[in-house]
């Protein structure tokens, strides 16, 4: 797995000789003395994190920060301000430039390992957030899949998907979706936790695609959970004539016209309870199949994966 990068800027050698031994252990360590220098590495390097000090010559601390901002490639990259004055207004300055973060030197190692840690984590979770939902987007999924089959436990995982949605979308515009989108999420995260407690996990891989990750004996009451929830609440995001005449009129994906239901959602259950798992590449190849089978059903359900694979005997 390659090893995170960072890019330290300061003008002061010892500084940056202490800055390299402390990070050095676990990350790929870049070093500039001035804001310049840091801006070209930055471009060629793209590094993780960078440190920064406020004071320097060429280009000092927060006219680097403004400079990195504006680069649309680089404007993600989270920014440590160190400060040896220890000036609220040097602090405030510095934030205001882009800083995400700031420390006062001289500084215990510990505690900027502590911030780097906490600052990585933080932006890994926002970039891969989905920007409608803030749910966690698809590596925080595998990695949660990829932690459940490590740890040896019976889990499942529930692939929803929602059944009509472009037409909904064409009649109603994206706005309306998006908000059948967002009450979609808080109905899941519901669910979830009615039943899951803390243990649970819901994710959006995208569009109108959830995922939820549990102990295997809840999965079933999860879903009927959300197919109630969801039935009795869709219904208000239309107006009154769809509403009693229970259908809507529309083009297919093929332009044809068509006549379809109100929105309904399928899930389709994986479990290792009946098959081993061993990638989540599985996982996801036996939840697409189980959620088109659901989608044929024409209403809100859920189908099951019990079927007894060989890989479980091998």
């Amino acid at each position: 797995m390659k090893r995170p990068s960072i890019l330290i800027i300061d003008d002061d050698e010892d500084i940056l000789d202490v800055l390299e031994l402390t990070l050095s252990e676990k990350f790929d360590v870049v070093k500039a003395t001035n804001g310049r220098d840091g801006l070209q590495l930055a471009r060629t390097h793209t590094p993780d994190i960078i440190i920064t000090d406020y004071m320097m010559p060429v280009m000092n601390g927060p006219d680097f920060c403004k400079e990195l901002r504006k680069d649309l490639l680089l404007t993600h990259i989270p920014i440590i301000m160190l400060t040896g004055k220890g000036d609220i207004r040097d602090m405030v300055l510095g934030i205001n430039a882009g800083a995400d973060d700031y420390l006062i030197k001289p500084f215990e190692p510990e505690s900027l390992l502590a911030r780097i840690n906490m600052i990585v984590m933080r932006t890994i979770r926002n970039l891969d957030a989905n920007p409608l939902t803030h749910l966690p987007g698809n590596a925080s999924i595998m990695e949660e899949i990829q932690n459940r089959i490590q740890s040896g436990e019976i889990f499942a995982v529930g692939y929803c998907d929602l059944d009509k949605f472009k037409l909904y979308n064409d009649k109603y515009g994206f706005e309306k979706g998006d908000d059948i989108i967002k009450a979609t999420a808080r109905i899941i995260i519901q669910a979830a936790k009615e039943h899951g407690r803390t243990n649970s996990f819901v994710g959006h891989i995208g569009g109108d695609d959830f995922v939820f990750i549990c102990a295997d004996a809840i999965a079933d009451a999860i879903s009927q959970k959300i197919i109630d929830t969801f039935n009795a609440v869709t219904p208000e995001f239309y107006n009154e004539t769809d509403r009693k005449e229970g259908f809507v009129m529309g083009k297919d994906r093929q332009g044809n016209i068509t006549k379809a239901g109100l929105l309904s959602i399928s899930i389709g259950i994986v479990s290792n309870a009946f098959t081993k798992i061993t990638h989540t590449a599985q996982i996801g190849e036996i939840g697409a199949e189980l959620k088109k089978f659901a989608k044929a059903q024409d209403k809100s359900n859920y189908v099951r994966d019990k079927r007894k694979r060989e890989s479980q005997e091998s």
